[in-house]
């Protein structure tokens, strides 16, 4: 059971002055429960890949399926689809509508035709998942902080329990803290089963949290491979828009000097790697030989 795209290609404006290729034979899976971050700069094409993956947009070539239901225009299946793969846009507080709270988070099981006495507690746990409460249910989603306003989104998407959840940039805008609980959700969520698609421009989330790691360039696929390869390919290839988190460059950094040195976004190995040759270099230091 995966979200899987074979070859998929897709072009704005075909046959005009603005034709642009936004998509370029591109191919990916993901499972449930794992999680797969899509890298690259600003116009890569990682905005309109997740369109893709729950029918907002159609492939013009190659293939979109979720647990084997083929994505395409007028599918029986595509109502399906859509409730399997939950899709947060960028500024998902920008899409809400209701009066309030609860109306907010009860459009999608409504929507998806779950039964009525069911969706007050789906709606709690929904947005007791975010971190909010149901004191929220009867507040106008319009007079929220943004960042309450981002949990209420969610939490909407939540609702309508979805299979697969797609994020496009979801940490835009967001301050230290909101940005950690965001990423503490979607830990939760892939350990309870749902398959975590983060649309991202954040290498320090994606190579720290992810499975697998997609980088897109100019609509083309430049590598799908675990973070550590990615970790590996951005050392020898420098993507332009994406720079490495602190940590990993200080590592990149020190494997330039150094070809024992870890590439590595995680500060306790560069920290024991460091100690390690200190202490090789100078054993009368303390912890050393002598």
């Amino acid at each position: 059971m995966s979200i899987t795209v074979d070859g998929l290609s897709h072009t704005y404006h075909p046959g005009t002055p603005l034709e642009t290729l936004a998509l370029d034979d591109v191919s990916l899976e993901c499972g449930r429960g794992e999680w797969l971050s899509v890298v690259g700069h600003t116009g890569s094409g990682k905005s309109t890949l997740a369109q893709h993956l729950n029918g907002i947009l159609f492939p013009e070539r190659g293939t979109v399926s979720v647990d084997g239901m083929e994505v395409r225009e007028k599918s029986p299946r595509l109502r399906d689809v859509r409730r399997a793969v939950g899709l947060v846009f960028q500024y998902p507080e920008q899409q809400l509508f209701a009066e309030n709270v609860l109306e907010e988070i009860s459009f999608a099981p409504r929507n998806w035709g779950i039964p009525e006495e069911r969706i007050a507690a789906l709606a709690s746990s929904a947005l007791s998942l975010t971190g909010l409460d149901e004191t929220y249910f009867p507040r106008s989603p319009f007079h929220l902080s943004g960042g309450e306003k981002r949990k209420v989104a969610i939490a909407s998407v939540l609702s309508g329990e979805p299979s697969y959840l797609v994020l496009d940039e979801p940490t835009a805008g967001l301050d230290s803290w909101s940005r950690r609980e965001l990423v503490s959700l979607l830990v939760r969520l892939k350990g309870e089963g749902l398959g975590i698609v983060l649309v991202t421009h954040d290498l320090d989330i994606a190579l720290q949290h992810s499975d697998s790691i997609l980088m897109l360039d100019r609509g083309r696929c430049v590598i799908m491979d675990t973070p550590g390869k990615v970790m590996e390919h951005l050392h020898e290839h420098p993507a332009p828009g994406l720079h490495l988190p602190e940590i990993a460059a200080l590592s990149a950094s020190l494997r330039n000097a150094d070809p024992c040195a870890p590439l590595t976004w995680d500060w306790k190995e560069l920290k024991r790697w460091v100690v390690k040759r200190a202490l090789a270099a100078h054993p009368h230091l303390p912890g050393g030989d002598s």
